[in-house]
This record gives structure tokens, sequence and C-alpha cells, in this order.
């Protein structure tokens, strides 16, 4: 007779490795070995499979509770003082203020066949419309009750880049960072939050990576926000509450202190600039800023060793865009190619915008190969497209240059912000200047997506620029990488066309920027 076997399986959140995943691997392993025994040997033994769970589950709870009490001794006494460095500049040498223009030449179509090419005039500007929501839903976080009995607690709501966001915390996570700051008090704080269900909060948080489209960076600003909201006005707790999470969580992070404030500090895979940071077992720690507020710490005072299975770096590339409620704004982008007029109706998000206003600054080739929402980028390529559709390679790219070069006006970082700050498309879409790095990293996106030609950056003493690898001979100005030829297409250079360098540049041989096409 078949009879049906229930059997309590055992969860373990995603982030807990180790000990957790031999609990894992060993009860499958006996599970299935209880499978192949006959039916009344199974449902006889079901009971002895479930006891030996209870062991290991209650064997797992006290490794947890041990780690947890270890550490917690280890942050009392294992701390060492700490001097931070300035922030690493990305580049100091001095940018063009005002950019030469080259002659407007108007240059006449040579078609890549025999065949004539008829180029349809345009008149007026291709406008399509943008609808105001995402191409695709973005998933609701779930929303459990109060009497949902896997995520008890308290109810905490904020809005995170338009979506309000509900998330259920056990209150005893919320501890205090009593003065004076000291190890005693970090201890006794991380000590008091590990006995609070810390698990449940860590799944939620989890939980909306995927519906979000959340990165590293992504996934460390929602743990902050959400600090923000249950410690408001205290930045010495939302720092101590975001680090107790994040190492939970398995990222390599860590707190310091000193006379009167706590720092979160981060490891990353990529070098970050214009952060403070402090070197620890050669792994560089950045006291990083997720309110636009620059910390400055000095001498700092932080624990001499690691959490237990925090090892996780972050890692800053932008290789998929955030869902955000999309709120939309409006701009137009003039220019004038071959004695005509050209009106791109483009629109972007500034929910997007805030986001990456956000992201330490990072070297140039991460913003090349950063990913654009495609709600913003689509309406622009879609304009663009019918315009390089019919002509050469170099037309295309002519034309490209002359948009890049003449619908955006030109200051430097400076000028603009007072600081070096490079842009991602959608930021240089927002902001009403570009300078040299913005426009070429908006510039190589357009080439590969209209054309598919691959693109690399220059990289000149306090100037970038692009050069395209076309597939036909282009005469000018050439650089060869890896075997091929690059031609020098400066979308800064205004007029310049392909194989066209800026004069003040001319006699300098430039570093490569390696470009994911």
């Amino acid at each position: 007779m078949h009879k049906d076997v229930h059997l309590n399986i055992l969860t373990v959140s995603p982030i807990i490795q180790g000990f957790g995943m031999r609990i894992i691997s060993s009860s499958v392993s006996l599970f299935l070995a209880l499978l192949t025994l006959p039916g009344d040997n199974l449902a006889a033994n079901t009971s002895e499979f479930q006891k030996w769970l209870d062991t290991e589950t209650t064997s797992f709870k006290e490794y947890r509770d041990k780690r947890d009490k270890e550490f917690t001794g280890f942050l009392k006494d294992q701390w060492k003082e700490m001097q931070t460095f300035q922030g690493l500049v990305r580049d100091d040498k001095p940018k063009p203020v005002r950019i030469p223009k080259a002659p407007d030449i108007p240059t006449s179509e040579v078609p890549d066949s025999k065949e004539p090419t008829v180029e349809k005039p345009v008149t007026e500007p291709v406008i399509v419309k943008v609808k105001p929501l995402l191409s695709e839903p973005v998933k609701k976080p779930r929303t459990p009750t109060l009497a949902d009995k896997r995520l008890p607690g308290r109810k905490v709501s904020f809005n995170f880049y338009g979506h309000m966001l509900n998330f259920y915390y056990d209150p005893k996570l919320i501890v205090r960072a009593t003065r004076p700051i000291n190890e005693k008090t970090i201890s006794s704080i991380w000590s008091s939050m590990s006995l609070a269900n810390y698990d449940s909060l860590l799944k939620q948080l989890v939980a909306q990576k995927k519906p979000l489209a959340l990165n590293d960076w992504g996934f460390v600003l929602l743990t902050h926000t959400l600090a923000q909201r249950l410690h408001p006005g205290n930045r010495n707790d939302q720092s101590v509450f975001t680090w107790y999470l994040l190492t939970k969580a398995g990222f390599n992070s860590r707190i310091a202190y000193d006379r009167n404030y706590i720092y979160l500090l981060l490891s990353s895979r990529q070098q970050l600039y214009e952060a403070p940071y402090f070197i620890f077992d050669n792994i560089r720690y950045y006291a990083l800023s997720f309110d636009g507020i620059k910390q400055k710490p000095g001498r700092i005072f932080t624990y001499n060793g690691h959490y237990p299975d925090a090892t996780h770096k972050l890692d800053m590339r932008l290789d998929k865009s955030i869902k955000t409620q999309r709120q939309q704004k409006d701009r137009y982008l003039d220019f004038d190619f071959n004695k005509k007029h050209y009106r791109i109706a483009a629109s972007y998000d500034t929910q997007t915008v805030k986001y990456l206003q956000t992201y330490p600054q990072m070297d140039i080739q991460m913003y090349f190969n950063s990913s654009v929402n495609s709600v913003t980028a689509n309406p622009i390529l879609n304009q663009l497209k019918p315009l390089v559709e019919g002509k050469s390679e170099e037309e295309a790219v002519n034309l490209l240059l002359k948009f890049v070069q003449t619908a955006f006006r030109y200051k430097t970082d400076q000028q603009q912000f007072g600081i070096e700050n490079y842009l991602f498309p959608e930021e240089t879409l927002h902001y009403p200047y570009s300078d040299c790095e913005d426009r070429s990293v908006f510039f190589a996106w357009l080439v590969h997506n209209l054309l598919g030609l691959n693109v690399i950056g220059l990289d000149y003493p306090g100037h970038i620029a692009t050069a395209v690898n076309f597939s036909s001979r282009v005469s000018g100005d050439s650089v060869l990488y890896k075997g091929k030829k690059y031609t020098i297409s400066d979308p800064t250079y205004i007029n310049a066309k392909a194989g066209m360098t800026m004069p003040l540049y001319s006699k300098h041989a430039p570093g490569i920027i390696n470009i994911l096409n």
C-alpha cells in the first residue's frame, strides 16, 4: 500500500555557508538513502530522519551562536589604530576650458557598393513617443501580514527610487550606539543584535535584488536606506546597522571609529576614487558616502580580523539597469549635418539619475562598459537609426560625431561640479553640460548599438577621446590595438570627422581604454 510521507524541509538562507551547507548536503544524502527502503521501513525511519534533522538544526544554531559569541569577544579587545588616506585622484591633468573647432567641410556620401544610394531628405525631426512606464513590469515585493509566522515583527516602509517597500523586522535589532564610542560599545551592539531574528530581515532584503535588478551597490544602498529609516538622523547608528547586516550577508565590510563618529568601510573589487580609505591586510577599505556628505576620517580604530565567511568584495560593475518607478524628463537635442538640421527627442528617468549620483567615482573603463536603461536608450537609438542607415560606416560615424559634438554644451567637471565627476550616459542626458569623457562614453555607446563597430577609448593627458575599428579603409589619424587599426574619432573636437586629432594632443601617444564590445 502506498503511503504519503510528509517531511519538514530545512530552509537555510542562501547567504549562510560552511556549516549550513554541510547540513543540507548530509540531509539530502540521508533522505535519498531512506527512499530506497521498502514502504513500511520508510515510514518507520521517517521519524529517525526527523530526529537527525532536529539535532543538526540545533547544532547549526549553536554553531551560529558560538560564532557570534566569539566575534563579540573578539570585538572587545582586537582593535588597532590606523591612519586613513585621502581619496585617490583619478586625473589631475587640467582639461581644456575651450574646445577648438575643426573646419566644417561637408562630405559627400561614398557608397559601399556600386549601386547608387538614395538618401531620403530629412526636413523634420523623427520623434518617438516614450511611454512613461517600464517596458518590463517590476514585481512588487511581497507584503506579509503581521500574522505571517515566517516574517514576524514590526513593519517599516520607505521609498526606494519610486517604489514603496515594506519590511518586517525584529525590534531587538534596534540597538543604539552609546557614548563613549569604543570597542566595548561596539562589541555590546553586536552581541545584542545577534540575539535578534536578523535572518528574516536579511531574506527580505535579498528577495528584492531580482525584481529591482540590484547589483552589489544597489543592495548596499537598499540596506543603508533601511538603516536610515530605522535610525533617522543618527549616522553612527546607521553605520553600525548597515555594517551588521552586510557582514551577515557575506560582504567584507567593517567599521572604524574615532572620538565622535563610527565609519562604515567597504572593500571593492574595483579601485575607487575621491573616497578616504585605509589598507588592512593588503586590502583597501573605503569610507563611502551614501548621502553626498564626504567623510573625512583621520586616525581611526578598527578591529584586527574578519568575521567568518564575510569575504565578498563589492562588485561595482553597472552591468544591469536598476528598475525604478520611472519619472520621465524630456529634452531636445539639436544638431546640423551636411546642411540639414536634425532634432532628437530624448527622455531619461530622474530616479535612475538619482541612483547613479550615489555611485563612487571609478575608472573610466567602468563607464564605457555600463548599461543604459532600455526605456531611455531605445527612443534615442530609434531616432538616430534611420539617419545612419544607407550610409557608409565612415559617414555614419561622422554623423554621430557631429551629433555628440554639437547637441551637448561643453563645460569641464571643475566648472560644472567643482570636482572631477565622470558621467554615465543617462547623466549626460540629465546635466546641462558635459566634457570629454562623458561624450566619449556616450558616443561609444551609440556606435556600438547603432553600427555594431568596435570602439576603444583613448586616454590623453587631461583628455579622453575614442577610436573606431572600421571594416574598410578610412584615412586620417589612427592607433593600432591588438593588431587592428582604430581610426581616431573625437566626439569633443567640434566639427572633427573620423581621422582627425585635436591639435593640442596630436603629439601625444594615448593610452588605450578597452571597451567590452
